[in-house]
C-alpha cells in the first residue's frame, strides 16, 4: 500500500528583534497530513455464508477484519468455472486481498496472481504459492482427531462413521485424524469408509449417504458436509444417532444429535494475514493455524454434558494441553 506524506518546510528564523521575513502565514502554511489508504478485503466462498459452518466461519473471519482494520469488505460465492472469474473482477477493482475459502481456490488464485501483482490471493488450505499467492491452513485435524477420540470411547456399536461432500485434500486429512483420534482411543474400533455424496449444498443426498452410514452400523458420525450438514443431522436424529459438528460450533442445532464440535475460530488467522497485507509485509507462503493460536478448538454440547462421563471429558482436556504443547502431534496429510 502507498502511503502519501505532505512534508511541512521547517524555517528557522535567528536575531533578536529582526524582521520576520520567512515566517508562515495563514496562506503559505503547510499542513502535516497523512493519507492512508482503505484496505479492500474479498472473500469467495462455496456455499453460502448462513451455511452455520465453513463458509459461515470464514464471513466471520472478514467481518473481524472490518472492525479490526476499518476495511472495506466484499463477499460472493463462486465455484467451479465461477473463482477465476470473481478472483479478477475483485483484483481489476483494486482490491488488496482476495481470501478463497476451500482447497479449491489455491490453484486459481496462483495463476490469477500473475496478472494482478498489486492484488494478493490466499486460500484457507492448498500448497501452491507465487510471491503475492498462498495459503492458510487450519489445523482442523486437531479438533477432529478429539471427536474421534470421543467417538471410540463413547461407541455401543463399536462402529462410526463420516460423510462429506467431496474428498478435497484438506477434507480427507481431517477424516484420517477423526479416525486416528478413534484408534487411539479403541484400537479395536471399525471405522466405515467416508460417504461422499458429491453435491454442494444438498442436503438431501447429505441425508441419504449418512443412511447408508449409518446402515453399517455406525452410532457416531462426522461430517464435512457444509452448507449441507443438515442433511446429515437430520439422517443421525430419525436414526438416533450422535453426530459431531465441525468448523463452527453447530451444538445447538435444532436436532439436538450434536454432542460436540470440532471448531475453526477464523478472525485470529484472517486478521494476522489482513494485518501483513497492508504492511506490505506478505509473502506467499503456507501458514498454519492451530490450537496452539486459538484457532481451533474442540467443544462439548453443554445440552449433552450427562451423556459424556467425567473421565472422558477430563481426557479430552488432557489431550487439549498435550496439543497446544506439542507433546501430542496429531498426524496431517501434506498437500
Amino acid at each position: 500500500m502507498k502511503l502519501r506524506y505532505l512534508i511541512p518546510l521547517a524555517l528557522v528564523v535567528a536575531g533578536c528583534g529582526a524582521k520576520d521575513q520567512g515566517a508562515a502565514t495563514p496562506d503559505n502554511a503547510p499542513t502535516a497530513a497523512v493519507q492512508k489508504k482503505t484496505l479492500k478485503v474479498a472473500l469467495l466462498t462455496p456455499g453460502p455464508v448462513s451455511d452455520a459452518g465453513w463458509s459461515a466461519l470464514a464471513y466471520e473471519g472478514l467481518q473481524g477484519i472490518k472492525q479490526e482494520l476499518g476495511a472495506e469488505v466484499s463477499q460472493q460465492e463462486a465455484t467451479d468455472a465461477k473463482i477465476k472469474d470473481a478472483m479478477r473482477t475483485y483484483a481489476q477493482k483494486n482490491y488488496d486481498l482476495v481470501f478463497g475459502h476451500g482447497f479449491e481456490y489455491n490453484k486459481p488464485g496462483v495463476e490469477i496472481a500473475k496478472d494482478f501483482p498489486k492484488t494478493v490471493f490466499v486460500s484457507s488450505s492448498g500448497g501452491e504459492t507465487a510471491s503475492n499467492a498462498g495459503a492458510f491452513r487450519f489445523y482442523l485435524e486437531q479438533g477432529c482427531y478429539l471427536a474421534g477420540y470421543v467417538a471410540g470411547k463413547m461407541t455401543k456399536t463399536g462402529v462410526i462413521g463420516s460423510v462429506a461432500v467431496q474428498n478435497y485434500p484438506s477434507i480427507v486429512s481431517t477424516l484420517k485424524a477423526y479416525e486416528a483420534g478413534a484408534r487411539a482411543a479403541n484400537p479395536k474400533i471399525k471405522i466405515i469408509p467416508t460417504s461422499y455424496f458429491g453435491a454442494e449444498g444438498d442436503a438431501s443426498k447429505a441425508k441419504q449417504a449418512t443412511e447408508a452410514v449409518i446402515g453399517q452400523g455406525a452410532d457416531f458420525i462426522i461430517h464435512q458436509a457444509n452448507a449441507a450438514a443438515q442433511g446429515v443431522f437430520e439422517a443421525c436424529k430419525e436414526k438416533h444417532v450422535l453426530a459431531f459438528g465441525t468448523n463452527a460450533n453447530q451444538n445447538d442445532n435444532d436436532t439436538g444429535v450434536v454432542i460436540g464440535s470440532a471448531v475453526i475460530v477464523a478472525k485470529p488467522a484472517f486478521v494476522e494475514l489482513a494485518k501483513q497485507v497492508q504492511s506490505g509485509t506478505y509473502k506467499g507462503t503456507v501458514s498454519l493455524f492451530g490450537m496452539d493460536k486459538e484457532a481451533i478448538d474442540f467443544v462439548f454440547n453443554p445440552k449433552m454434558s450427562t451423556q459424556v462421563s467425567p473421565e472422558i471429558q477430563k481426557a479430552i482436556e488432557d489431550l487439549k494441553a498435550k496439543i497446544k504443547s506439542g507433546a501430542l502431534v496429531v498426524p496431517k496429510d501434506n498437500f
